[in-house]
């Protein structure tokens, strides 16, 4: 599975306690300039985290419209592991939708 996490500068364990949960490949747009995705999300990504306190506006306007046009799921979290995860958990039904299995207790 593989996601892609947009905004901050650093991630620090957050990878780490993604691949706990499956997440095997982790790409990431430090989010300060919406010229870094002109494509789009890249086809490979299963679903979005959007760390909200720490992205361009415009950039989390495209990463959201291109998310929604290709049903890719989106979360929008604050930078830290237990806001992710928490809104992972919350979202579990989106994730369900398009058929990714995520290991949330």
């Amino acid at each position: 599975m593989s996601v892609l996490i947009v905004g901050g500068d650093h991630l620090g364990s957050i990878p780490k306690e993604l691949d706990k949960l499956g997440v095997n490949k982790v790409r990431h747009l430090t989010g300060r300039s919406s010229q870094k995705i002109r494509n789009g999300i890249p086809e490979t990504m299963d679903f979005v985290i959007m760390l909200c306190d720490f992205v361009n506006h415009n950039l989390a306007y495209q990463i959201k419209k291109s998310a929604e046009n290709r049903g890719i799921p989106i979360i929008y979290a604050k930078r830290s592991w237990s806001s992710i995860y928490q809104k992972m958990k919350e979202g579990q039904q989106q994730f369900k939708k398009v058929g990714l299995q995520l290991s949330l207790s």
